[in-house]
């Protein structure tokens, strides 16, 4: 689910048309509320509590029913976004719910996971081996969700810091099929899902490195533009300030002169 590259990508969009044509933004996106992309992501959502309720149905069909639900979730992420380009459908709706419904989704499934502690032979009983990612990937998700809105509201050199990276996007790859498989390795049918389960547990701790590290990446670009201008306004205010003081001296010798003349 790659909320990344839509998130910016349309609030790259919406900030140039607020712009250049701010009235016919406006229009535009209040016109378009219920789009396809959105009833997809709507639908996304809607299946956050079926994704719950069959995770704790003890059975064959009810693990392969979660598993089946997160991945069609996966595939209407990547459809709702290419409809949306594809036809140009965005709306200021649809980007605002399409990364919570992400988020939901991703953040109900760790939740989901670690509620049921793993029995991996290579690794034992280790009480934190789903906890650790999963708060370290949920974390970064509020941070970032925090950072972009702050984006947002602000200029486009700062919008342009929190634009996808790579990480992000071998994060997003990572962490759907690290998911998937733990999803599906629950399921007993599959004979002995030592390895697979092993694996997926080894993509969960990958996906959390590269989202701390896409994370610190961001925060570096975001870093470097505030000092930049932090540096320009201070040098303008200095500017400002000695060009008063000059002025007001100026000022001052201009009235002493006609005072004395």
């Amino acid at each position: 689910m790659d909320v990344d590259l839509k998130t910016s990508s349309l609030m790259h969009q919406q900030h140039h048309q607020q712009e250049h044509h701010p009235k016919l933004s406006s229009s535009s996106s209040s016109s378009k509320i219920l789009t396809l992309p959105t009833v997809l992501t709507l639908g996304r959502v809607a299946a956050v509590p079926l994704l719950i309720f069959t995770f704790y149905i003890d059975s064959w069909w009810g693990r392969t029913a979660t598993t089946s639900i997160f991945i069609a979730a996966a595939i209407t992420d990547w459809l709702d976004g290419y409809i949306a380009r594809k036809m140009r459908l965005h709306s200021v709706f649809g980007a605002f719910l399409d990364p919570v419904a992400d988020k939901l989704m991703v953040a109900a499934t760790l939740v989901l996971l670690c509620s049921r502690p793993l029995n991996i032979a290579m690794f034992g009983q280790v009480p934190w081996l789903l906890i650790v990612p999963s708060i370290a990937i949920i974390g970064r998700e509020i941070t970032m969700s925090a950072v972009r809105e702050w984006a947002a509201s602000q200029n486009s050199k700062i919008l342009e810091a929190v634009a996808v990276n790579n990480l992000g996007k071998w994060k997003t790859a990572t962490q759907m099929t690290a998911l998937t498989i733990l999803l599906a390795t629950r399921d007993n049918s599959l004979g002995e899902p030592g390895f697979l389960l092993g694996s997926g547990v080894i993509l969960l701790d990958i996906s959390a490195g590269l989202s701390v590290m896409s994370l610190a990446v961001y925060m570096g670009k975001i870093w470097k533009v505030l000092l930049k201008f932090l540096y320009f306004s201070g040098s303008r205010r200095n500017f400002i300030s000695v060009d008063q003081g000059e002025s007001a001296c100026f000022s001052k010798f201009l009235i002493k002169l006609f005072w004395l003349g």
